[in-house]
């Protein structure tokens, strides 16, 4: 089966460029957001890929009622916008709840099902119906074979262009496992699939108050989905996340983000020499 999906200019899938989903967890503020997005696109190995800039202007799944959560729809979605008028790249961000679809879709470039949110019906079929790109994150309690229903239903309401990203599966308590056979089970939808280097390599709830996770083993997972191949790359970065607001456990050095796509790239060179 062919496997394709257009954003824009973009096409992401068979023999295409790989794609690059990359930025924030979530809005701390223009300033820092368009710094992110500037700092992304200027890398000469980002030329490799096509760059989707990444950065969720609420977050709604939070390990505790304390938790930053972001700007809110209004304000994320005017930052998003301006973003893509100076860095000029397309833009995604997520949507949580049917009553900011529409709002959601007259901004953004790509409409992102959450993981959690990946088999909530009224959600999927909203997003679909605005015949905006969509990239559904395949729940950490679904196994890659349930996502052939969550496509067909996303299909079934209009949607066109989706992809699929693989973010993990829980596995005991505060960690996930990352199955590479189900890149190919999830591709046999015709959907091209990304692969979220970050997200596999948190450990939800484990601290706590707050999520852990591994970034140091990011380039490791992303050369082995690279190998397998994959479609594209799902990557939160930030310049010091010690200090971010969401996500610092797990988010990957943005200083460190070159070398990964370096590697990435070698990778995908030598599977599609073959």
């Amino acid at each position: 089966m062919a496997v394709s999906a257009s954003i824009g200019s973009f096409r992401v899938g068979d023999g295409e460029k790989p794609l690059l989903i990359a930025g924030p967890c979530v809005i701390e503020s223009e300033t820092a957001a368009l710094s992110i997005a500037e700092h992304i696109a200027r890398l000469p190995i980002v030329r490799e890929f096509n760059f989707i800039f990444k950065a969720s202007y609420a977050k709604d799944n939070r390990s505790s009622g304390e938790s930053f959560r972001g700007p809110g729809i209004d304000a994320g979605l005017r930052t998003l916008q301006n973003i893509r008028a100076r860095v000029g790249c397309p833009i995604l961000s997520d949507v949580h709840d049917v009553s900011e679809v529409n709002d959601a879709a007259a901004t953004l470039d790509v409409l992102q099902i959450p993981a959690f949110l990946s088999r909530q019906s009224s959600l999927i079929e909203a997003a679909a119906a605005t015949k905006k790109p969509i990239n559904i994150k395949k729940g950490q309690f679904l196994a890659p074979d349930d996502m052939g229903n969550v496509v067909n239903k996303a299909r079934a309401a209009g949607a066109r262009e989706l992809l699929l990203t693989e973010r993990g599966t829980s596995f005991g308590y505060h960690d996930l496992v990352v199955d590479f056979r189900g890149f190919a089970r999830m591709r046999a939808t015709g959907c091209p699939v990304i692969f979220d280097a970050t997200h596999s390599l948190q450990r939800p709830g484990g601290l706590g108050s707050a999520s852990g996770g591994e970034p140091a083993l990011a380039a490791m997972m992303a050369s082995a989905a690279a190998a397998v191949p994959v479609d594209g790359f799902f990557i939160e970065t930030h310049p010091d996340p010690s200090k971010a607001k969401s996500d610092a456990a797990s988010m990957l050095p943005l200083d460190q983000l070159p070398a990964l796509l370096e590697r990435v790239v070698r990778v995908l060179g030598a599977v599609r020499a073959r």
